[in-house]
Formats: structure tokens, C-alpha cells, sequence
């Protein structure tokens, strides 16, 4: 029962290893329609999409978007890199945050550096941003192992049958806390970036 626990963990770690990011360089820097947009968010996002997902998204929620201004309107139906990079970030966004936070968080962004020509530009903002990748993918591997070991830990006097479940059970949990607590602390912050705007509004 160990041994396939740990067969379980390894062939999960072995799923995320493969997890890439969306490649700057890859990102067209011409302007796209719909079709064109679509095709090239399922290539590009295919490592990282549910296995419910047939489509990483639709031409109905990429509408959607824009009609809740979530996504600055495309100009003649066609729609540029500053638009891809936002739809890259609103599929990560999306999996965890309801659309009013990701439209919070990206608003000061696209205010700032959505279509400018000179200065810091949205494209070199994810090229950066993207470069810590490797790392923090490290460091989310190192922090399930040992969360995974933690859990090994409880509930050691029970049957083999109970303390499988169980620490199973305990495994989940940990992560699930995790996640809450990061998801709360996101919120908070948004919370708070919303208010430092109201202030300098009022």
C-alpha cells in the first residue's frame, strides 16, 4: 500500500514537471481573429487543461469578456498580443478567482501598458514575470514531497487499511489549506488594492 501511494505522488509530480508556461516568444506579434486566437490558446495551453476541457477557451467566453471588460474590445475583429497576454492570464486567473478579482487585478495593468509603443510594455511585464517560473515550480515540487511526508506521520498506530485512508485524507487536507490560505491572502490584497484606488479617486 506504501509503494503505491508513492507511485500515486510520483506520477503527479511527474504530470506537473511537464507543466510549461506560455513561451514569450511564441506569442504571435501580429494581430489575430477569433479562429486564429482560439487555435493558438489550445496549443499553447494544452499541458495545462483539465482533462475536462475539451477547448483551453471559446469564442463565447472570449466575448464574454469583452462585453464585461474584462478584455479591452478587439480592434476590427482582430486582436493583438497585448489581447493574448491577457487571455493567458485569465485562463490561470479563472481556475481559482471569480471574474471581478481578475478584472481587478489586470485593470491597473491594461490602464498602464495595454497597446502603449515606447517604455515598459505588457509583453516585457510577462517576459519577466515568466522568468521566475522555473523556480517557483521547484519550490511547489520540494513543498508537496514534504507535505507528503508530514502526512506519513499521522495516524501511524492505526490498521494498514485505516492509516492509508487516513493519511491520505491528511495529505489532501494540507494542500487544501494551503490553497485556502493563498487564495484568502490574494483576496485580501485585492481587497486593499481597491480601496487605495478609491482613495485617490476620492
Amino acid at each position: 500500500m506504501e509503494n503505491t501511494s508513492r507511485e500515486r505522488l510520483h506520477t503527479i509530480l511527474h504530470q506537473l514537471a511537464e507543466i510549461d508556461y506560455v513561451h514569450p516568444e511564441n506569442i504571435p506579434n501580429i494581430d489575430l481573429y477569433m479562429d486564429q486566437v482560439l487555435t493558438f490558446l489550445d496549443q499553447e495551453l494544452g499541458t495545462v487543461r483539465e482533462a475536462t476541457e475539451d477547448k483551453a477557451m471559446t469564442k463565447t467566453m472570449i466575448n464574454n469578456y469583452t462585453k464585461n471588460q474584462l478584455l479591452p474590445p478587439p480592434e476590427k475583429k482582430k486582436y493583438s498580443r497585448d489581447h493574448m497576454l491577457n487571455l493567458i492570464f485569465i485562463y490561470y486567473l479563472k481556475n481559482f478567482l471569480p471574474m471581478k478579482d481578475i478584472k481587478n487585478i489586470l485593470d491597473p495593468i491594461n490602464e498602464r501598458y495595454f497597446g502603449i509603443e515606447s517604455g515598459l510594455s505588457f509583453y516585457d511585464i510577462y517576459n519577466e514575470m515568466v522568468g521566475f517560473e522555473s523556480i517557483v515550480a521547484k519550490d511547489v515540487t520540494k513543498d508537496i514531497i514534504r507535505k507528503y511526508n508530514m502526512s506519513k506521520k499521522a495516524f501511524v498506530d492505526e490498521p494498514d487499511e485505516d492509516k492509508e485512508i487516513l493519511q491520505e485524507f491528511t495529505f489532501i487536507c494540507e494542500l487544501c489549506f494551503e490553497v485556502f490560505v493563498k487564495k484568502m491572502m490574494i483576496e485580501q490584497y485585492i481587497s486593499a488594492m481597491q480601496d487605495k484606488k478609491t482613495d485617490i479617486q476620492d
